[in-house]
């Protein structure tokens, strides 16, 4: 059973320009992060950056290949099934895993976790995700809860937020329906900081001090 792992890089990001490879107070570009998490796991048997611009092999560690991609999968209108489908046409895997270097702070042990509750069987892909228990609004109205009987927040049925530290699929999976997420899914419930995602300067500020204040004593 053969499964690779790739991150999709785009390096001209509109929200946060070079954002992927704009370093933290200590010199670590963002993507290293993800990379070097997904090398500590040991169910994975390759692992790809997908990026436009050959520039990026700059900041590959060892062990990381590199397949270029074309530039249309850098504008606006590309989705991720545009992006998955070309990938899957240049390599060939059993199992897929996709990682985005914006979720830098999740654990190898819950991407593994994802990787082995689809070689299991019992679910055809996986994904990290959030749990929400807030009071939630939406146009004007409570979105999950009645408004005249206020709930404990850890009464609420939980909604998922989904982190895009990893995305593990068949690949039938996709095949069949076209998407990186089947119909019998297993989420993989992550911790606050494993949540913080970077789209943003405001987040990668937040990021950044969590790193430098927390997590760099860890690495």
């Amino acid at each position: 059973m053969k499964i690779v792992a790739f991150v999709p890089i785009k390096m001209n990001n509109e929200r946060l320009p070079n954002k992927n490879t704009k370093c933290f107070d200590d010199g670590t570009p963002l993507i290293k992060f993800i990379l070097n998490t997904l090398k500590r796991i040991t169910e994975i048997d390759e692992i790809y950056v997908f990026c436009s611009n050959p520039k990026i092999k700059e900041y590959l560690p060892k062990g990381i290949g590199y397949i270029q991609r074309s530039e249309i999968l850098d504008t606006p209108t590309a989705t991720p099934q545009d992006i998955i489908k070309e990938f899957k046409s240049k390599i060939d895997s059993d199992i897929y895993v996709v990682s985005h270097a914006t979720s830098p702070f999740v654990s190898h042990n819950n991407i593994s976790k994802c990787i082995n509750k689809v070689l299991g069987g019992e679910y055809d892909s996986a994904f990290t995700a959030n749990k929400i228990q807030s009071l939630l609004w939406k146009n004007d109205k409570p979105l999950n809860f009645d408004a005249s009987r206020i709930p404990r927040t850890q009464d609420l049925t939980p909604i998922y937020s989904e982190v895009s530290a990893a995305y593990v699929f068949r690949k039938e999976v996709f095949e069949k329906y076209n998407r990186r997420i089947g119909i019998k899914p297993y989420i993989c419930e992550v911790s606050k900081i494993e949540s913080v995602d970077i789209d943003n300067f405001e987040d990668f500020e937040i990021a950044n001090a969590l790193y430098m204040s927390l997590l760099k004593k860890e690495v």
